[in-house]
């Protein structure tokens, strides 16, 4: 392990570039991806000026919450890097759970939030760049963790902090437990393959063979949630007994 800036303690894999505020640290990664940078550099800071969540929307950033993104060349296509998103969201989730009261609460939504009871914890947000041959050249997480503080809302769901669920941890602990669990499923990832994760993220999804509601930009539907497939997609049982595939969308309960 390797002590850095603030005390925090990391694997070697990992280099921190800590901040006390930032417009984004997605931003700042994306720069260092760009730059040549090598996988794990993990960028934190207390707050973002230009915090973004899923399809642009803002991100609010106020001190006291964990943001950070790690920067990573997995060597695949694009695709294949946005499985990785069921990763984080494990890794995340394994990050905390320990810290919690009541862990069986904390759940994973599809396609890449953290729930406690029904309330949204994290936000997930992967941004890439693939070079000639379709290949990621770098791929971006961003990760938002409301630790102390939570918007009243966020996209039609109620939010919450990890103080508000009863919840006693620093952000140097979060950002640590968080790069440990990380590494350690992304090695799994290299050596094991998606299916491994799959069943991980499935064994937490929240509304799992339950009926939900998926939200496209033209179009609503709904039917059980039934499981994802190899892909990452959403396998959504419809009235009708058809299967219908999701790949990207809006989920609600």
């Amino acid at each position: 392990m390797s002590k850095t800036r603030g005390g925090v303690s990391l694997p070697p894999f990992f280099t921190l570039s800590a901040f006390e505020t930032i417009d984004s640290t997605n931003i700042h990664a994306r720069k260092l991806g760009d730059e040549g940078a090598l996988e794990g550099q993990l960028i934190w800071s207390l707050r973002q000026e230009q915090g973004v969540g899923r399809r642009g929307r803002d991100w609010s950033s106020p001190e006291g919450n964990l943001y950070c993104s790690v920067l990573l060349r997995p060597g695949c296509s694009a695709s294949e890097g946005a499985k990785l998103s069921f990763l984080v969201a494990a890794a995340m989730r394994r990050a905390i759970a320990p810290h919690l009261p009541a862990p069986d609460g904390l759940s994973l939504k599809w396609p890449n939030d953290l729930l406690i009871n029904q309330k949204k914890l994290v936000g997930i947000l992967l941004e890439s760049k693939s070079n000639a041959e379709g290949i990621l050249d770098w791929l971006v997480i961003g990760t938002g963790v409301n630790v102390a503080s939570f918007p009243k809302q966020t996209n039609g769901l109620s939010a919450t902090s990890l103080r508000a669920e009863g919840g006693r941890m620093s952000l140097e602990t979060l950002l640590e437990d968080y790069a440990f669990n990380l590494l350690a499923l992304y090695e799994q990832w290299k050596n094991e393959g998606f299916e491994p994760i799959r069943q991980e993220w499935l064994a937490h999804a929240h509304g799992l063979q339950k009926k939900i509601t998926v939200r496209l930009p033209h179009e609503e539907f709904s039917g059980i949630f039934k499981d994802i497939d190899p892909s990452g997609a959403l396998v959504l049982r419809q009235e009708d007994g058809t299967t219908r595939l999701v790949t990207a969308g809006e989920v609600f309960f």
